[in-house]
């Protein structure tokens, strides 16, 4: 068969069930979890209670600050301060790798499960936190549980979801990302009622009881089918998939899972494989996608929204309250993606949302570059506040449709499944990594850049969004197993495709391999 009469892609039988609806609930419980993690750091870095406790010179430099005196934008500068939040970057980046191993060799449940328990003993060992060494350690446990999460859940949705409902699927991981960052907010904000002193104490430690509900979960969540035949239950496989997909005629899609987990079992060493030729687009676009996730500013706007707009002269509960709206905008465009993906395709949203963050991050720069100058003097009128509340909110809408949930999908859909564990510890690991570096380095880089900042993610969206336009092809509604096809007639990309790749392997091999796995 030649590649000019290749079909297009198959659709299979069944679609949405309530028993899919079941599974993908659980799991997405690892990315409220996620979000929530996210959300809480900004809120504590200005809780005075939490501040007094373990940064006391912090406390007392912000206590007795003139509202608009000078260095606003280095009120904030401490590093100890930052490695609270970004710690938990790190934790994510090395577990990721092991959390890969694991998903491959035992299954995505496995993984989830881990998850759960890492974020069970941070939320403990935070929650009882009496020096900042502890209050780290915990960090660091939520952060394992954050690199098993994001490793195994987004592949077990992909691989859950039927084709055509694929990217909507998956991106329930995002919406919950999403309502776990406006809890944050929520709790963040009436935490210092609850106890003024020890407020932060009941942020940090209600993290434990969405943790036990995914760890309890992951207990009678079934495998996924393509997970079920790579380690040798084809039986079981096919149950899950009737179940998920509400029908017992599976046949067309049952049999492409054991074609594509027969080549996947060909590749013995998936990381040495990952780095050569054959699965070069795959390893750029799992590198460069996250990385430019992380280079659009998201990610350490949103862990230090409430001490950016306190450094802009929002008041304590002010800045909290301007983050939880920040955080309701989030989660509601969010479902944006959810209705869009699947119809408008991916591409489509990349490049829109890459060009409304890069004329919003200008907006803002502007605006501090003139209110506030290279000294840090100065102070916001209301109109001032009103229109740079509006333009994040308006980047926070655009990174939510497009770069948010998007970053996670794509990198699960173009791998194949012999290297999708792989793939996806690549992206969660890259993605983690800068992560860290940035909100390691985000206050300081306030404190000397100034309103630079903003002007240079803004030249990182130039670059992210002409990747997208020339290098990702789309993939709405193209079942996993057929994405070599995609790549192979890209303009690009296609000739590091082998012609056999997408083509038949001889009659009889599938089950004669298949035999042998179940023996």
């Amino acid at each position: 068969m030649g590649l000019a009469s290749r079909p297009p892609p198959p659709e299979y039988e069944g679609g949405f069930t309530l028993y899919l609806a079941f599974t993908s609930f659980i799991a997405a419980v690892a990315g409220l979890l996620f979000g929530y993690d996210m959300g809480i750091s900004g809120g504590l870095s200005t809780m005075r209670s939490f501040l007094q406790e373990f940064f006391p010179n912090i406390y007392e430099k912000t206590k007795h600050r003139p509202l608009f005196r000078a260095d606003a934008y280095c009120q904030y500068n401490n590093h100890m301060l930052t490695l609270f939040t970004s710690s938990l970057y790190l934790a994510a980046l090395v577990s990721s790798f092991f959390a890969s191993t694991i998903s491959r060799k035992h299954g995505r449940r496995v993984s989830i499960f881990l998850s759960g328990l890492f974020f069970l003993f941070g939320a403990a060992l935070g929650g009882y936190a009496t020096n900042v060494t502890m209050l780290i350690f915990g960090r660091l446990s939520l952060g394992f549980g954050v690199g098993f999460g994001n490793q195994a859940v987004p592949v077990y949705l992909s691989e859950m979801a039927p084709a055509k409902l694929r990217g909507s699927l998956n991106l329930s991981f995002h919406v919950a990302t999403a309502i776990g960052i406006f809890i944050a907010n929520i709790v963040n904000f009436i935490a210092p009622f609850v106890d003024k002193t020890e407020g932060w104490r009941f942020s940090i430690g209600l993290v434990a009881v969405p943790a036990v509900f995914l760890t309890l979960g992951a207990l009678i969540l079934p495998d996924t089918p393509s997970s079920l035949i790579e380690r040798g239950h084809p039986d079981a496989a096919k149950k899950v998939l009737q179940r998920i997909r509400g029908m017992v005629n599976v046949e067309r899609e049952y049999n492409d899972l054991i074609n594509a987990c027969y080549f996947s079992n060909k590749i013995e060493y998936p990381w040495k494989h990952m780095f050569t030729r054959r699965y070069r687009p795959q390893l750029i676009m799992c590198t460069l996608i996250p990385l430019f996730s992380q280079f659009t500013g998201i990610i350490v706007v949103l862990f230090y929204l409430p001490i950016l707009f306190k450094t802009l002269g929002f008041g304590d509960q002010a800045a909290i309250v301007s983050a939880s709206l920040i955080a309701i905008v989030l989660l509601l465009t969010t479902f944006v993606s959810v209705a869009l993906v699947d119809k408008c395709g991916r591409k489509a949203l990349f490049i829109e949302g890459g060009i409304q963050m890069l004329i919003c991050q200008i907006g803002v720069g502007f605006i501090i570059a003139k209110k506030f100058g290279v000294k840090g003097e100065g102070f916001l009128t209301r109109d001032d506040a009103s229109m740079l509340l509006l333009l994040i909110s308006l980047y926070f809408a655009a990174f939510s449709w497009s770069w948010g949930p998007l970053g996670f999908l794509v990198p699960t859909e173009i791998c194949p499944l012999e290297l999708r564990s792989a793939g996806q510890a690549i992206s969660v690991s890259i993605g983690m990594l800068f992560t860290f570096i940035l909100a390691q380095v985000f206050v300081s880089m306030l404190c000397y850049m100034k309103f630079g900042l903003f002007f240079f993610f803004a030249t990182f969206l130039v670059a992210m969004t002409l990747f997208i336009y020339l290098f990702v092809p789309e993939t709405k509604n193209v079942p996993l197993e057929e994405m070599s096809w995609v790549l192979k007639v890209h303009w690009f990309w296609g000739d590091y495709i082998p012609d056999e790749v997408i083509f038949e392997d001889p009659e009889g091999s599938y089950a004669n391999w298949l035999d042998n796995r179940v023996k």
